[in-house]
């Protein structure tokens, strides 16, 4: 039997090393929380923990509302998960999220809540019961998965897998590395001779396009649209110029619109344009994909023949911030979304559910278009989040994951250095020491490894009393 005894909030504010732009907003500080749980599992007292920003116009993008009644409103649903988790008793991990699933569904509908902001309280306190039971087997996420230790049920919430081998739509084994897709914001210096000493940072990361190509070995690129066609065109010049000098040939990236469009005409307009100019027409065969082009107030609301011609190549279209209730993927499926992207702060099992209906549809219509699910970050950083987000994403096996965390902080220099220490201990393969000793992520020829994580109980080796 699963209770939860306690939950509570710690909040650490923190500040980017640069501005990162995305969307209509330009992030420059936030509050960095941290959720830990103790938890009776079959008897057994343990603690888990979980993490995430609270980043400000990305849950809710309504421009005239203050960014702090927006922080305001995520402690609100996380705080109302924490209130619900607490009194619910279930036989297994699963039953005891889907329990919570639905509390939190029916609160956030009663309170005309954004359905993708009210569960991100959800995964909060579901990532930190995850935490708890791996911790309490002692075994890691990937492990208790394919064994279905956490007692997963489709036939709660998920007629079309329930009854099936739902285990074989995943890799047999997690990903032992992953290719990093490098976010480049959309106010992010390009080239070094950009930078002037007033604008040149003394941090001993990379700071521009650039030098964050030869520092890491980039391959893989995640580029922000803004919306306005003429400017998206000029910035994308601008970056395909660098890629194609400084990145390796086999070089790919994804677009994310961040909704900018409201029409898929729109959106077909400025694909029309794209590959008529000289300069980004071979550059754009690279597209891996796009993901969320259309305002989340239509992206569901368009016929099947608008989404699947929304560009004019065939390239896979995803939804992200469209992905906020359970129905929203079917539904996204049956009008021709190719599939959806999956960070934890949208939930895990959720999560899961989306990557084996995703996998189910491409085995049963290969042909069709590009099934797939990606791996996408919200500014991603360490000492939890980021771990516990490569475990699933390991654990889903997809190969290209957008990280850009280690980009707009510096580090976790920001935290206790006893953190740090643990890091550099424990996960050797993910972080490096930077000149004061603190950690900062460490990958190589494009690439993050991912042993120690995959060891991990839930991605995390070092015990939660580390967060105080």
């Amino acid at each position: 039997m699963i209770t939860l005894k306690s939950a509570r909030i710690i909040r650490k504010d923190l500040r980017t090393r640069m501005p990162f732009r995305y969307g209509i907003v330009t992030l420059t500080e936030l509050p960095h929380v941290f959720i830990r749980v103790r938890a009776e599992i079959d008897g057994q007292l343990v603690e888990g923990v979980a993490a995430d920003h609270l980043p400000p116009k990305w849950f809710t993008k309504d421009p005239e509302r203050d960014p702090l009644e927006e922080i305001k409103d995520m402690l609100q649903v996380i705080e109302q998960a924490m209130d619900f988790a607490t009194e619910i008793e279930a036989d297994s991990v699963f039953a005891w999220w889907w329990r919570l699933f639905k509390q939190q569904d029916a609160w956030g509908c009663q309170h005309h809540i954004e359905t993708l902001l009210t569960h991100f309280g959800t995964s909060l306190l579901e990532r930190a019961l995850i935490d708890a039971f791996c911790r309490s087997r002692a075994q890691p996420f990937h492990q208790l998965l394919h064994d279905n230790a956490f007692g997963v049920d489709w036939s709660l919430c998920q007629a079309e897998l329930a009854g099936t081998d739902w285990q074989k739509l995943l890799p047999q084994r997690p990903l032992a590395a992953a290719t990093l897709r490098h976010t480049v914001g959309m106010v992010d210096v390009l080239t070094e001779n950009q930078l002037t000493e007033a604008t040149r940072l003394k941090d001993g990361l990379p700071q521009s396009l650039e030098a964050c190509i030869t520092h890491y070995g980039l391959k893989d690129f995640k580029l922000k649209l803004s919306g306005d066609a003429d400017a998206d065109l000029d910035r994308l010049r601008a970056i395909a110029a660098v890629i194609q000098r400084q990145a390796p040939d086999d070089y790919g990236f994804s677009l994310d619109a961040n909704e900018q469009f409201n029409q898929p005409a729109e959106l077909r307009s400025f694909g029309e344009r794209v590959y008529a100019d000289s300069a980004l027409a071979n550059f754009f065969e690279h597209i891996l994909f796009i993901e969320q082009p259309l305002s989340r107030k239509v992206a569901l609301q368009v016929e099947q023949s608008d989404v699947r011609n929304c560009w004019p190549q065939a390239v896979p279209i995803l939804i992200d911030e469209s992905d906020g209730g359970w129905d929203d993927l079917p539904r996204a499926l049956a009008l021709g979304y190719s599939g959806v992207s999956h960070k934890n702060c949208k939930g895990v099992f959720k999560g899961l559910r989306n990557l084996c209906l995703v996998q189910q549809h491409k085995v049963a219509q290969p042909g069709d278009r590009h099934w797939m699910t990606s791996a996408e970050d919200l500014c991603n950083i360490g000492p939890v989040a980021l771990l516990q987000d490569l475990a699933v994403q390991a654990a889903f096996g997809n190969t290209s994951i957008e990280r850009n965390g280690h980009h707009y902080f510096a580090g976790l220099s920001m935290f206790d250095k006893n953190i740090s220490q643990a890091l550099l201990l424990l996960h050797k393969d993910i972080y490096q020491a930077d000149p004061s000793n603190n950690c900062r992520l460490y990958a190589k020829d494009g690439c993050i490894h991912l042993n120690s994580i995959n060891q991990a109980p839930f991605g995390v080796k070092f015990v939660p009393d580390l967060i105080n």
